[in-house]
């Protein structure tokens, strides 16, 4: 089995966090970082700019996003093949060791400890930063909203996918509808609730550790990433997407408390 190596912490990106606005944006699979200490996993450098590694667009999207809304924007500062902090750490895509036709030479055999040091360096930090975020909004009367902000290649095992922007919910699809049903009104996007994933591939994790318990509108988007793959791709995609999330969440959910700071 694969010994523990260090691991350093890597504390969450978080950008601005002065936002006044109801939106808290996260990215949970923002970069292809792998620390030096893993030695790349085994991937050569091209295996780790593909899209196993990351979700190409995702980020510069969701601070597009972040800023047209107001809204704080949280991000993971490693590769989701380190660890994808949109997975428990019991799951085993938390650190997968095959995924599509790749497989990951550093995440085979892994001992407990080491599960256990990259929960703790990257998982941790990335869902204590958001939780940080989302009460601080909520003890102060703003009614909080979280979008998880993803993007997904165009062929999975070979076969294309024509949706273009996936709609995700998991035990509450208030916001989700809403958001499926404004972007189909105002965009010419190929829009669909629940794809190219759903709830039953356990994709929801975020929303459900961070959304449910506090009962605050939630959803998750999927982005097809040749929609977003130039800068001006994903500020044009940021600029559509913008007005869709502001009218879905006042048509869809509560503002914030009477009486609350502004």
């Amino acid at each position: 089995m694969a010994a523990p190596r260090s691991l350093s912490p890597f504390p969450a990106l978080v950008e601005r966090r002065a936002a006044r606005g109801r939106w808290v944006i996260a990215c949970e699979h923002a970069t292809n970082l792998v620390p030096d200490a893993l030695a790349g996993l085994g991937l050569s450098e091209t295996d780790r700019a593909a899209h196993i590694a990351w979700d190409p667009g995702a980020l510069a999207l969701a601070r597009g996003l972040a800023l047209a809304l107001d809204g704080v924007l949280v991000a993971a500062r490693v590769s989701r093949l380190v660890y994808d902090c949109n997975r428990p750490p019991d799951a085993a895509g938390a650190m997968a060791v095959k995924t599509e036709h790749y497989r990951i030479p550093g995440n085979e055999g892994l001992a407990p400890a080491a599960r256990r040091a990259r929960a703790r360096a990257v998982y941790l930090p990335f869902h204590e930063a958001l939780r940080r975020e989302i009460v601080g909004r909520i003890a102060l009367g703003r009614g909080p909203a979280l979008v998880t902000v993803h993007s997904f290649t165009p062929t999975w095992f070979g076969a294309p996918r024509q949706v273009e922007f996936g709609v995700i919910h998991d035990a509450d699809d208030t916001l989700a509808r809403a958001v499926a049903a404004e972007a189909q009104a105002r965009t010419g996007l190929r829009t669909e609730l629940n794809a190219p994933y759903s709830a039953a591939d356990g994709v929801t994790h975020t929303l459900r550790l961070q959304a449910v318990p506090y009962a605050i509108p939630n959803v998750m988007l999927e982005v097809r990433n040749d929609l977003i793959a130039t800068p001006a791709q994903q500020a044009a995609m940021a600029a559509a997407l913008a007005p869709v999330l502001a009218a879905a969440l006042a048509g869809a959910a509560p503002a914030a408390a009477p009486g609350a700071a502004p």
